[in-house]
């Protein structure tokens, strides 16, 4: 959704979800190429009708420019990792090479512990931190989903 960027609008719409119960499950907000716009990505579990409840709460904000309901849309979708692994000279190498198999960067290393930069979809960031959870994760930080609708030919 697409936001009046001033303080007070995040708080709003996320009273809104918390007044009704329902549960983000993913939030991400930014200025647009506009500064006096945010674009917030929210995502919400829930049936249709739960869905079709929160577009129209949405809507009935003063803060609120627009929202887009990418439900049923193709859209390209990302999320940011960073994750910090304990590492030891025996699995080094294993763990450099599951980063570069995801087109990961290493952006920190020391005796201990390697530091990680990952992209990609959810999928792919839960599919990597199970292959590094063995090896021991000493930290974790996700920026939460992102999306953005395929363009049109």
């Amino acid at each position: 959704m697409f936001v009046e960027n001033h303080s007070g609008s995040l708080s709003r719409i996320a009273g809104l979800f918390s007044s009704r119960g329902y549960n983000i499950t993913s939030l991400a907000v930014a200025e647009t190429e506009d500064p006096s716009v945010s674009r917030m990505t929210i995502v919400v579990d829930g049936d249709e009708d739960v869905l079709e409840q929160v577009v129209k709460q949405l809507n009935r904000l003063i803060d609120v420019i627009k929202v887009i309901d990418f439900q049923n849309e193709p859209i390209i979708d990302r999320e940011l990792t960073l994750i910090r692994i304990n590492i030891t000279k025996a699995y080094r190498h294993e763990i450099i090479t599951l980063v570069n198999i995801f087109g990961g960067k290493i952006i920190a290393v020391t005796q201990t512990s390697i530091t990680i930069e990952l992209t990609g979809t959810s999928n792919t960031i839960n599919d990597f931190i199970a292959l590094v959870q063995p090896y021991g994760i000493k930290e974790l930080v996700r920026t939460g989903k992102i999306a953005i609708a395929q363009a049109k030919h």
